[in-house]
């Protein structure tokens, strides 16, 4: 059956999308959009306060089924919704970008030009006095140092730890996967505030012992960032 021209009218108007979402969609929206892992991830603790406090708010408006309750609110319940997301996307988003554009550091940072017994010197006080994070870092700088003094890589501003433990294991493919463990314990502590202990410390300190021990293999290696053997 057609619809007549007086159906028509209606029959356009119910095709259209809403133009305000309802109350309970509004909510949806809102929840889906702070539900995705990058927020969770990166969201400040005021913030996540702030949404439990609004879904707590949002859940009370609720009307009573005679059209008199609290429903009238809802052009306002979608625009605080809105200004909600569009808070959380300005606060955390410029948080992961800078997490993403931030390049590893070096491995010395300030410090590049202590050689290698400076750095262990400074290993063992920090050790002394409990600091094991301190001890860690400047332990394994020592043992990087120790490589590029012993003509092992080269001397080069701007290495990474995960980089120089790359380039140490194809020489000393022994103590690869030492050298993997002790430059994520480096990044850990140095960089992501991770504490350390005393058994940390040792089996950074045992690695280098042993490297010193190592006589490296090139097996033809011409690759940058070795040294030339002599």
């Amino acid at each position: 059956m057609r619809p007549t021209p007086a159906d028509l009218p209606l029959t356009v108007a119910a095709m259209e999308p809403p133009v305000t979402p309802d109350r309970e969609e509004a909510r949806r929206w809102a929840a889906e959009e702070l539900s995705k892992p990058q927020y969770p991830d990166a969201q400040p603790s005021w913030l996540e306060q702030w949404w439990r406090d609004f879904l707590d708010w949002l859940s009370s408006l609720k009307g009573d089924g005679t059209g008199q309750g609290p429903d009238v609110a809802i052009p306002l319940m979608v625009a605080l919704a809105v200004a909600l997301i569009i808070v959380a996307v300005v606060v955390v988003r410029p948080r992961l970008n800078a997490r993403r554009k931030s390049p590893p550091a070096d491995i010395y940072g300030d410090d590049d030009r202590i050689d290698s017994e400076g750095y262990r010197k400074r290993a063992a006080t920090a050790a002394d006095d409990g600091d094991w994070p301190a001890a860690v870092v400047d332990q394994f700088r020592a043992l990087v140092r120790t490589a590029e003094e012993r003509d092992v890589i080269d001397a080069r501003a701007g290495r990474t730890a995960d980089e120089a433990a790359a380039q140490l294991g194809q020489v000393f493919g022994a103590a690869q996967s030492r050298l993997n463990a002790a430059a994520r314990l480096f990044d850990a502590v140095r960089y992501g505030e991770q504490g350390a202990g005393a058994s940390d410390f040792e089996e950074v300190r045992r690695l280098d012992a042993d490297l010193l021990g190592m006589k490296p293999d090139f097996g033809g290696q011409a690759q940058a960032g070795f040294a030339v053997p002599r």
